[in-house]
């Protein structure tokens, strides 16, 4: 199985380091789908909220730097055409769980749907994108790292400031 692990951190490390985040928060919401205390539904939305914004600020760098960059180093696109689809489809689960309302009895099962998408989409990453990136030639994965970095903290503050 190929790794995604490397000396030097490039730009496949840091999108993985988003994948890893964010399954553990789907860990975690599952966690809370299972309590039965007073706290949990509120934990569950807040919780739900922050895994909707890390996946909508992913989702919008990689298709704005890293697939974009992708499709010039390499011949074979088809897989970044899935990943878009893919990413289309998860933004409308997004959409539907942030226009939820506390009455919504499907948003648990949106969110189970929404985690085991993601699940799909990380492993065709990290076992196929991922590994054409790295073996792309001219593409320069650490400076793109630099750059995802830079573009993830600008929509992050856009976020968190928009909903202050």
């Amino acid at each position: 199985m190929p790794t995604t692990k490397r000396a030097t951190p490039d730009a496949c490390s840091l999108l993985d380091g988003d994948h890893r985040k964010v399954k553990k928060m789907f860990g975690d919401y599952e966690t809370l789908a299972k309590s039965r205390s007073a706290s949990a539904a509120q934990k569950k939305r807040d919780l739900a909220k922050e895994i909707c914004m890390e996946l909508s600020v992913h989702a919008q760098v990689e298709e704005e730097i890293f697939y974009p960059a992708l499709r010039e180093a390499i011949k074979e696109t088809d897989l970044l055409d899935e990943a878009e689809v893919e990413h289309g489809t998860a933004k409308d689960l997004i959409a539907q769980l942030e226009g939820s309302t506390d009455a919504d009895e499907m948003f648990d099962a949106k969110v189970k749907v929404l985690g085991e998408y993601i699940d799909h989409h990380v492993k065709e990453e990290r076992n196929e994108i991922f590994v054409k990136a790295r073996a792309a030639k001219g593409l320069d994965l650490v400076a793109m790292r630099e750059q995802l970095a830079a573009r993830k903290e600008e929509l992050m503050e856009e976020l968190t400031g928009a909903m202050a």
